[in-house]
């Protein structure tokens, strides 16, 4: 979550949306209304387009139309055309398609409505058509996935907004922002002196009293993935929100939490992502991208690689 490098900048504004906490933070005091109102904006718009959970989402419209083109707005297209991007640049590691695996896993509601415990389950593993046979009409904004197939964006779809959010408001007001969505940090505009100075910890709603670093950034993103906050059981067995492709299960949890800084909040939360799909894979898969990043793993050990930025000696209070 984002504090301050200056008790001179106006107080970060939080709040709840997307079932998880929202902050939004701003170099100058004239802009903080409106960068709040052009983030409400952004939420609801992209909730709208993008939510397994709504039945008039533009989403659940093309998962309950399976081999019909389906007409979709030009920022689902555009939220769609990320999370393909991310299965395309991890070969399908992070997969917008595992809707389905989701739902049976029991993440089949907003997740503050998810049972946190249940009876055992019996996955069945099935090959079907996945990411690439995802069709996209780019000329007459239609959409169509195969039977079988049911889309979840969950991967990237908070990271495509904070992005898209954060240069509107900068675009629009002139001033330096951060937009954090649980722990989807995305930098736009000038930064105050110094950066921004921003607080990693295993859950996004932690307090900064909570153990974990403080690193400063001026531009780019920050992502943080983990398997702490969104988790429940069945049968006795630890599930979380981050599902393997290849079982269908959530992965496994070598990582607690992974945290990558990347050009934009989707680069960063891309790695994250896979990271914790790749498991002990992980830190050769970042490092062999140059991605600075940091793994905690199920027993608080932690691995820096890729330059990863120095601590901050102390951090003043948001």
């Amino acid at each position: 979550m984002p504090t301050t490098t200056s008790r001179s900048l106006p107080p970060a504004a939080r709040f709840r949306a997307l079932g998880t906490t929202v902050v939004v933070a701003v170099t100058e005091v004239r802009a903080r209304a409106g960068a709040i109102d052009i983030l409400g904006e952004e939420l609801d718009a992209i909730d709208l387009a993008c939510s397994r959970f709504r039945t008039d989402s533009e989403l659940s419209q093309v998962n309950a139309a399976p081999g019909v083109w389906t007409e979709v707005s030009p920022l689902f297209l555009a939220a769609l055309e990320v999370a393909l991007d991310a299965a395309r640049s991890t070969d399908g590691i992070v997969d917008p398609t595992l809707g389905r695996a989701l739902r049976l896993l029991g993440y089949d509601r907003d997740f503050a409505d998810v049972a946190t415990d249940g009876a055992p389950l019996r996955v069945l593993v099935e090959r079907t058509a996945g990411w690439r046979a995802v069709d996209v009409d780019r000329l007459r904004s239609r959409v169509r996935v195969p039977r079988g197939v049911e889309l979840d964006l969950g991967a990237t779809a908070k990271a495509f907004v904070a992005d898209r959010a954060a240069r509107r408001i900068a675009a629009d007001t002139g001033v330096g922002v951060i937009v954090d969505l649980g722990g989807d940090c995305a930098l736009a505009g000038p930064a105050p002196v110094g950066g921004w100075a921003i607080h990693v910890a295993d859950r996004h709603d932690a307090p900064a009293t909570a153990p974990g670093p403080t690193i400063a950034l001026a531009e780019g993103g920050l992502a943080t993935s983990g398997t702490t906050a969104r988790k429940w059981t069945r049968g006795g067995r630890a599930l979380h929100h981050v599902v393997d492709p290849e079982t269908g299960w959530s992965a496994d949890t070598v990582w607690r939490t992974a945290s990558a800084v990347g050009a934009t909040c989707v680069a960063a939360n891309v790695a994250t992502t896979a990271a914790i799909v790749l498991g002990n894979r992980a830190p050769g898969w970042l490092a062999a991208r140059g991605l600075p990043a940091r793994l905690v793993a199920a027993d608080g050990e932690v691995v820096t690689l890729g330059g990863w930025p120095a601590d901050l000696p102390q951090a003043a209070d948001g």
